[in-house]
């Protein structure tokens, strides 16, 4: 038996124990609530004419919904397409195309846009509408109407359960094929890393079509309770720590800054948590520093991609281990199953050995078995052994512990030089008045790439683009130093995280003068 929703069916977890909360609707699920929810829409689904195997679109905002509907489909044994409500119509258009979906689940503003598109959406052949009331509308029949019985279909380990489609930061997302056996090893290598108990409750504030749901699905694995926010809003989430006891928090960069320059007396919200998650983007060393000196909390500083539902094979720093978090600036050690290699970035089928900077490889039961029909893409980083090329660069030290210094394609190369935008960034960001920056490279006639610094200034404090080129002048190498620096009101991410550097190269290679 290798389906993912047996993790429901464990009678360990008391049935009447809250499973998913969501505050904002005023609303609990307990573990017999989620079990029969669950089942009801899967048996629904079944009824509509989707089998083992189909693709269903998930399109809705991260609500209580999108979790059953993905417990649902994985039931029933078909494959789940998540997608995010604020897509537009081309957006859903390519995931239900390339998926080959032939259902959406959404909501009364997504049901328009799929009808608009659903003339072209080649496959598609049921649309269910999730409604204010708690229905779950298929052309006039209501899943919830269906049994609340359901046996799990029996999956193979390697059966597909999910297309996870990349951010598609450099070009069309692709489809991360994920499968049973992917997700339940994740699951367990969350739960480990982060030594969740049945006691314990999780603040997830991840999108819930990003991987990063599955550390609410590892809580739930473990019976843990799962409170979930809808949107990160540090008041509510203030709030929310401190009347729901939360013990393990889910957090990102821009979150742990948030919480640093927080008004006093928010250690008091703070004082149920043993352990904070950041994920998805660099945490800089002062950021982290000044955390930990201001909530003594331990970071899981977690590196993980889609393509292997986050730390399902990856790497993090584990609380009860403190060295890993030296110099704040590691993402830890292999979790799981999980292993790592550094290869050269020009031959990858040669390893480095520690302290040399390549290319960061996993290889563990949660990397993805590829890209949904894409044969090229696939065999480009899905490499011989098991391997996945992550596009990271990065080098171990001795002691298998990991460093990410930055992405290989975000790398520039000025007349030969390679320029790394995070180390130029943890330099401009010591900068008294710099509140956030970002460093990307643009094309240079003379030089093939320079690098340009994106700066966000504190408020009430004046800075000028040539204060922070002097800056920069007298801690960096002369090649290192940004040709131009702009002054931004914002810095493009996705979900608000990840830093979109291919976005400044398009929005600001014009204004950069030619040398």
């Amino acid at each position: 038996m290798a389906n993912v929703t047996s993790l429901l069916d464990a009678r360990s977890v008391p049935e009447l124990k809250p499973a998913l909360i969501c505050p904002s609707r005023n609303s609990t699920l307990t573990y017999r609530d989620l079990r029969g929810m669950m089942n009801r829409v899967g048996n629904g689904l079944i009824m509509t004419g989707v089998q083992k195997g189909d693709r269903v679109c998930i399109y809705l905002d991260s609500t209580p919904e999108y979790l059953v509907s993905y417990f649902a489909i994985w039931r029933i044994g078909a494959v789940a397409v998540p997608t995010n409500i604020v897509f537009r119509s081309d957006e859903l258009l390519h995931a239900l195309n390339d998926a080959g979906a032939t259902a959406v689940i959404t909501d009364r503003s997504g049901a328009a846009v799929a009808e608009e598109v659903r003339s072209r959406a080649k496959n598609l052949k049921t649309i269910i509408v999730v409604n204010k009331e708690g229905g779950w509308d298929a052309g006039g029949t209501d899943l919830l109407a269906s049994s609340p019985d359901l046996r799990a279909v029996h999956c193979a380990c390697d059966d597909l359960c999910q297309l996870q489609y990349t951010s598609g930061t450099t070009g069309k997302p692709k489809g991360a094929m994920l499968s049973h056996g992917n997700w339940m090893s994740a699951l367990d290598a969350e739960r480990e890393a982060l030594r969740i108990q049945p006691d314990d409750v999780y603040l997830g504030i991840y999108p819930m079509g990003h991987v990063g749901v599955s550390w609410g699905l590892a809580a739930l694995r473990a019976g843990a309770t799962f409170v979930m926010m809808e949107r990160f809003d540090l008041e509510k989430y203030l709030v929310l720590c401190r009347d729901y006891r939360v013990t393990v928090l889910a957090g990102m960069p821009p979150v742990i800054h948030s919480l640093v320059n927080s008004k006093p007396g928010t250690e008091e919200a703070l004082s149920t948590v043993r352990v904070i998650i950041s994920g998805g983007g660099q945490l800089l060393p002062s950021l982290w520093e000044a955390f930990d000196r201001r909530f003594g909390i331990p970071v899981a500083n977690s590196y993980g991609l889609s393509e292997t539902i986050v730390i399902g094979s990856g790497t993090t720093t584990i609380p009860e281990y403190p060295h890993l978090t030296r110099d704040y600036t590691s993402v830890g050690v292999a979790v799981g199953y999980t292993e790592v290699m550094v290869v050269d970035t020009a031959d990858p089928d040669r390893e480095l050995p520690p302290g040399e900077t390549g290319e960061v490889a996993l290889r563990g039961p949660s990397v993805a078995h590829g890209y949904w029909n894409l044969k090229e893409e696939t065999s480009a980083v899905f490499r011989k052994a098991g391997w996945f090329l992550t596009g990271d660069i990065g080098y171990l030290d001795e002691e298998g512990v990991l460093f990410i210094t930055d992405r290989k394609k975000d790398m520039i190369i000025m007349s030969g030089w390679k320029v790394y935008p995070t180390e130029v960034e943890n330099v401009l960001v010591n900068h008294p008045g710099v509140a956030d920056v970002a460093v990307f490279g643009v094309p240079d006639e003379h030089r093939g790439e320079v690098p340009v610094a994106a700066v966000i200034v504190k408020n009430g404090i004046q800075v000028t683009a040539d204060d922070i080129v002097a800056f920069a002048r007298e801690r960096l190498s002369g090649y290192k130093v940004p040709r131009a620096v702009i002054i931004v009101p914002a810095l493009p991410r996705v979900h608000g995280w990840k830093l979109l550097r291919r976005t400044l190269r398009e929005q600001y290679a014009s204004l950069v003068p030619k040398a």
